[in-house]
């Protein structure tokens, strides 16, 4: 099997797992019991808590645990939309947002509020000119994907911040889950950000809300101790301490990582060049790891399907949305409903072999080949 699916999911690296398995099995106390097993737990962590905001440029205390980025979209956009309901009910987001965040944001908007859509300059990024005339009095909140899941776009986090410092009762949601470990990540721009462990190396069911200090958030569970009054419960102490150290490697081996993928990107790019019915739908300026394109009259289920006979594990959309329809974000950029009905992503890691890319490429020229005949 070749795996192209790391946006989708990537393996649990095996110090991460350790890390894991050693805490659950030696650290048996509740980090709320007044008692040393609790107390050992609790210090545990903590310095999970303190690692994590370090690697982030946050403080200990806007650290959030959830069960991944999902949910931690969801407590974000909600409780921010029902934070400023007194100020206004107007919210701005792109169409390149997860299906988690368009979810949430759908849900407000049966409950009264208005969903405007900013457009996209030719590379995917935001256009700046068209957000600052959306911008009003009465604009509570802006979520926007870091990088999207599906083109590897890199937004203008800052300059969206720095627009918004006119409009001091609008928060911006930054949904970071794409970027982390492509991308050096901070979180000074944003009011809330979201991630997930097992979009770089840690495990599935773990994830972070950071939520800037002294913005009150309706508790998303009320009522049990926990280390937070906006999710209580018992907390994971053996998820939190592996989500830190995959965290720490990611930000360590970023630089070294990211070089590998950039040189697999580039060969990927060289192989798909003399196929003519091919299009390449990610910007020149994505982050290396994402590659979206289309074979010029064959739906990408249709091609996804043939590759994985093959061996080859490649997406159509993210993996968290309704197959059979065409990319939101690839049709936004393009404007072409045919090309984005035939676009798919493949997702590259530092894992990733040259041998694979050239099994890849093998695969491809069979599949293209059987599929583009006249």
């Amino acid at each position: 099997m070749i795996y192209l699916d790391y946006s989708a999911n990537t393996p649990v690296d095996p110090q991460v797992l350790q890390r894991f398995c050693q805490v659950e099995s030696s650290c048996p106390g509740n980090p709320n019991s007044r008692h040393q097993a609790g107390a050992a737990a609790r210090a545990l962590l903590e310095h999970a808590t303190c690692s994590i905001a370090s690697c982030l440029g946050a403080q200990p205390a806007e650290i959030i645990y959830t069960s991944g980025a999902s949910e931690a979209n969801n407590f974000a956009l909600k409780s921010l939309a029902k934070l400023g309901q007194n100020a206004g009910r107007r919210i701005i987001s792109t169409p390149l947002e997860h299906a988690s965040v368009k979810g949430s944001l759908a849900a407000l908007q049966q409950q009264g509020y208005q969903i405007d859509l900013v457009d996209l300059r030719p590379d995917g990024t935001v256009d700046l000119d068209h957000l600052r005339r959306l911008l009003g009095p009465d604009t509570v909140l802006v979520a926007v994907t870091a990088v999207d899941s599906e083109l590897g776009t890199v937004q203008p986090v800052a300059q969206i911040a720095a627009l918004l410092k006119e409009y001091p009762r609008c928060h911006l949601h930054v949904d970071a889950t794409q970027a982390v470990g492509k991308l050096p990540v901070g979180f000074e721009w944003a009011d809330t950000m979201s991630l997930t462990a097992h979009k770089f190396y840690g495990l599935n069911g773990i994830g972070v809300l950071v939520k800037r200090r002294g913005l009150e958030l309706e508790p998303l569970i009320h009522g049990g101790g926990s280390t937070t009054i906006y999710r209580s419960g018992t907390p994971t102490t053996a998820l939190a301490c592996s989500l830190a150290l995959a965290l720490e490697k990611a930000v360590e081996q970023l630089p070294r990582r990211t070089e590998q993928v950039r040189t697999l990107n580039a060969l990927l790019r060289a192989g798909l060049a003399p196929y003519p019915k091919v299009r390449i739908n990610s910007p020149d300026t994505a982050v290396p790891h994402i590659l979206n394109l289309s074979v010029e009259g064959v739906k990408g289920t249709l091609f996804q399907r043939e590759l994985d006979a093959r061996g080859v594990c490649v997406s159509v959309r993210s993996a968290c949305s309704s197959q059979g329809l065409p990319s939101p974000a690839v049709l936004a950029v393009s404007g072409d409903r045919r090309n984005a009905l035939s676009s798919w992503r493949i997702s590259l890691s530092h894992l990733t072999t040259e041998a694979e890319i050239t099994g890849f490429l093998d695969a491809f020229d069979h599949c293209y080949n059987a599929l583009t005949r006249d």
